[in-house]
């Protein structure tokens, strides 16, 4: 399900492979990014639109993994704040 979107990025959570991830979609472009550390685990986005998502990670960090965690246990899903 998606959690966020904001600047043409759309973010989306997918649980049942660890470590906790999202992917963010921009455009053709897709990453599959580690909540915990912000690292790539697969794919990739333009630069600029990777500083974006790094910038709302930072920022939402706890909410997105709460999001995680609530899907992991069957549970729905806050949309998570975008980027400002």
């Amino acid at each position: 399900p998606r959690v966020s979107t904001f600047y043409g990025i759309a973010v989306y959570l997918y649980t049942g492979t660890t470590p906790p991830h999202f992917h963010a979609i921009y455009g053709d472009d897709e990453a599959v990014i580690e909540i915990a550390t912000g690292t790539v685990l697969a794919g990739h986005l333009p630069r600029r639109a990777q500083s974006l998502v790094n910038d709302w990670l930072a920022a939402h960090r706890d909410e997105i993994q709460a999001n995680w965690d609530a899907a992991a246990a069957g549970q729905p899903l806050a949309p998570v704040p975008p980027l400002d």
